[in-house]
């Protein structure tokens, strides 16, 4: 699975506003320049979070953008799966856009997929906007670790 641009920087967005959060709102200006994000693009998906009723926004100078929800309420699958659809590696293990394959009778493979499927639709389902932010980020030796990667090619 490979998050895309949009649900990327969505996300960066949405944890922003959790940071945020009992402190007012935050401009999209702001957003934009904090999460390295091109403020058009930053619009269109403020727009889209606002049309979920995840965010909601206020005009005028000292208006922007913040939670519509408790952070507790929303889940990273959510967002995810609004953005990019699925969270299937392949479509003959995806319930939402399910593409019949030939081999479907005879593959071994397929269960390995179907078990990351189901693996990732559990984690980005229980990661809600809270309990992620609570967490610590990813240090670089921890992507680089061979102990932890389990193989080369990750």
């Amino acid at each position: 699975m490979r998050l895309s641009q949009k649900a990327d920087y969505a996300l960066r967005a949405l944890f922003t506003l959790v940071e945020q959060e009992g402190r007012g709102p935050i401009s999209i200006r702001v957003l934009a320049e904090r999460n390295d994000v091109p403020r058009r693009f930053l619009e269109h998906i403020m727009l889209e979070l606002k049309a979920q009723g995840w965010v909601r926004s206020l005009p005028g100078k000292h208006g922007g953008y913040m939670l519509a929800r408790p952070a507790d309420q929303l889940t990273m699958g959510q967002v995810v799966r609004h953005f990019d659809g699925l969270l299937a590696p392949i479509g003959c293990v995806s319930v939402s856009r399910y593409e019949p394959c030939s081999q479907e009778g005879r593959c071994r493979f397929r269960r390995v997929l179907l078990e990351i499927r189901n693996t990732t639709a559990r984690l980005m389902d229980r990661a809600t906007l809270a309990a992620v932010h609570q967490g610590e980020p990813v240090e670089r030796r921890e992507v680089f670790d061979v102990e932890l990667m389990g193989g080369a090619g990750i």
